[in-house]
């Protein structure tokens, strides 16, 4: 069967039509009146028996849960903090019943001085401003944890350029990897809200599986780095996910966990390890299995062989920590519904965190529209029946807060914030004037990830100047072969070979010293030509 090659990187694609941001929906409220069961359920650190998940109390945990990514990317936060204030988005998390978030990041967040980019602190995530990523995500959990929610951090990549094959690079050594995932682990001990670390997301093809080889045997590098935080935080759960090939037969990546039958992972610590599988429908990545005339039936023989059984032989837990699917074609729509059932009900059933909340994902979208406000309520009606009833009482609406979108905030704010003020700015027909005095603005291009015949990009918008930008504009030309298939946090146009880049409403205001950026995905065929930037501002 052909294997899965490298996808089109959805952590990053992000959808058009950001410009309806300005609404600020569900307000920053806590979640009301919990009952007393919410917190009580899954209480404490959980652990594994069996295939069944664990609390403190010996009852069983369903995780039935979402990926909100951002940390492993540029802008080393969660994506969306440009649009609306991050209790809101987690609270709405809780009001659709969702128990549990897996919130990727890089290890460049761990970096000194490594702070995040595109959060608008303007009427809305007030208490960000000025802390750096780790501290962000101090206070990202400490809100989720209030309201019942838990969190599982997953080391998505060694750094914000890519995904990485194996779990180190030339720049991000194994060391340096087990390093951080130490520091994180001892950073959130005794705060049970971080119930567990994804080790490495998706190792693929050299990593291999049982093959003695420390430079390429994921199992080997996962015992030595979930022992390592079990040293310094015993209490955790280590998910370690699958691999691409093993004996010759290939799938997705991080979804093939045939190895575990006959060398499972051990450490140091009993029942802690939860593996880990991946699967997506053809909107990622087409296989046979897709096209097999018994169709969909076919599908949990499927699964069955690449890491069902692990669940279904009662050797361990199993959580599909990532599924998703723009739900375009017919085939993803019976996907999707047939894992769903696959996946069961009820605590005594596969665990899962769908792919994703955020809009943004290319070739997956999410359960979030481009509005970063409004619900697919059909994807998300297709996850309801494996939503766990444990949490449930979380799932109340806010009621000390909007559940609607307020008013746009005034056009201009008292005193301008760096990087997200929210402010009116040109019309996109509008052209620039000259820059402010005191020097010039300026524009910097950086390709995240290059697939071959596509790429996303993030362009940096940096003041240089004495005074605060009204608007910003970038343009630049290119050859033929390249085109513009979506952006973000700009208005992007392109005409043959011009393109222009012109500001939203919330980020034309940059400040003296200050900087924003907006990203881009586009096609390309030969080569992938980086262009040269011109920037005009008012």
């Amino acid at each position: 069967m052909p294997s899965f090659h490298n996808r089109p990187v959805r952590r990053r694609t992000i959808l058009t039509g950001l410009a309806a941001a300005a609404a600020v929906p569900l307000g920053g409220a806590v979640i009301g009146a919990l009952a007393p069961a919410a917190l009580a359920a899954g209480s404490g650190y959980w652990h594994t028996s069996g295939r069944k998940i664990l609390d403190a109390n010996g009852n069983a945990v369903r995780i039935a849960g979402i990926n909100w990514f951002g940390f492993e990317t540029s802008n080393k936060v969660v994506h969306g903090l440009w649009a609306r204030d991050y209790k809101s988005m987690l609270n709405q998390i809780a009001s659709l019943r969702y128990n549990t978030l897996r919130l990727p990041y890089s290890d460049d967040i761990l970096k000194s001085g490594a702070m995040p980019d595109s959060i608008n602190f303007y009427q809305m995530n007030t208490d960000l401003q000025g802390l750096n990523c780790l501290q962000v995500l101090d206070k990202i959990i400490s809100y989720a944890g209030s309201i019942g929610l838990r969190v599982i951090l997953d080391r998505h990549r060694p750094d914000s350029g890519g995904q990485s094959p194996l779990w180190y690079t030339s720049s991000v050594s194994e060391a340096t990897w087990i390093s951080n995932l130490q520091a994180l682990a001892s950073r959130y001990k005794n705060n049970p809200t971080v119930v567990g670390i994804d080790l490495h997301n998706e190792p693929h093809d050299p990593a291999t599986w049982a093959s003695g080889n420390t430079s390429t045997d994921w199992r080997l590098a996962a015992q030595r780095a979930g022992n390592a935080v079990l040293s310094v935080n015993s209490n955790l759960l280590i998910f370690v996910e699958g691999i691409q090939t093993f004996n010759g037969v290939s799938g997705w990546w991080g979804g093939n966990l045939m190895g575990v039958q006959n060398y499972p992972v051990q450490l140091n610590v009993a029942n802690r390890v939860v593996y880990s599988a991946h699967d997506y429908a053809t909107s990622v990545s087409d296989q046979t299995w897709f096209h097999a005339s018994n169709f969909p039936n076919n599908l949990p023989g499927v699964w069955d062989q690449y890491w069902g059984y692990i669940f279904k032989n009662n050797i361990a837990p199993v959580w599909v920590g990532e599924f998703g699917t723009t739900l375009q074609a017919s085939i993803d729509k019976q996907w999707l519904s047939t894992l769903v059932s696959y996946l069961g009900t009820g605590t005594d059933s596969f665990q899962w965190t769908f792919w994703d909340w955020n809009p943004d994902s290319g070739d997956t979208g999410g359960i979030l529209n481009a509005d970063w406000t409004t619900v697919d309520t059909t994807k998300d009606g297709y996850l309801t029946a494996a939503k766990s009833s444990l949490f449930d009482p979380i799932g109340s609406v806010p009621t000390n807060g909007p559940t609607t979108p307020v008013s746009t905030p005034p056009s201009s704010p008292a005193s301008p914030t760096p990087t997200a003020s929210r402010t009116t700015s040109p019309s996109p027909s509008r052209t620039p004037s000259s820059p402010p005095p005191g020097g010039a603005v300026t524009a910097s291009w950086h390709v995240d990830n290059d697939w071959g015949n596509g790429f996303t990009a993030t362009v940096t918008v940096t003041n240089n100047t004495t005074a605060a930008t009204k608007g910003w504009r970038v343009a630049w030309s290119w050859p033929g072969n390249q085109q513009i298939t979506n952006s973000w946090n700009a208005t992007v146009t392109q005409s043959g070979t011009g393109v222009t880049a012109t500001n939203q409403g919330y980020n034309g205001a940059i400040a003296p010293g200050g900087s924003t950026s907006f990203g881009v995905q586009a096609t390309y065929s030969g080569s992938n030509t980086t262009p040269t930037l011109t920037v005009t501002a008012s």
